[in-house]
């Protein structure tokens, strides 16, 4: 059996505030840390039926980025869950919801600029 192992390190400020965070996967084409802003990651528990979640962003995310993660997250999302259940009208209203997020958030942008 082959193993995969991710590796995340989490650098913290005195105030235990991510400042850093970089990634690195065993069967990544990357031979060095990659570094990233923010990151989610979901475990389920299927003991429990509960989902168990790690949430990180360093002080260097801006909240447009924040804005296209989410966005992206969530798209992904729905491809995902249509390619684990054929569940296309439920794929599409994800993909649906991250598209009217995304609008919302620019234009509560352009508001505020205005």
């Amino acid at each position: 059996m082959h193993t995969s192992t991710i590796t995340v390190n989490v650098s913290l400020d005195q105030d235990k505030v991510p400042d850093q965070i970089e990634w690195k996967a065993t069967d990544s084409t990357a031979a060095e840390f990659q570094k990233a802003r923010a990151m989610m990651i979901s475990f389920w528990d299927g003991a429990d039926k509960s989902a168990l979640r790690v949430d990180l962003w360093t002080k260097e995310m801006m909240v447009d980025e924040m804005a296209d993660f989410f966005y992206q997250t969530m798209s992904a999302m729905a491809d995902t869950y249509l390619r684990a259940t054929q569940q296309q009208e439920l794929s599409d209203d994800l993909k649906n919801f991250a598209k009217e997020f995304y609008h919302k958030f620019r234009k509560s942008q352009e508001q505020q600029n205005s």
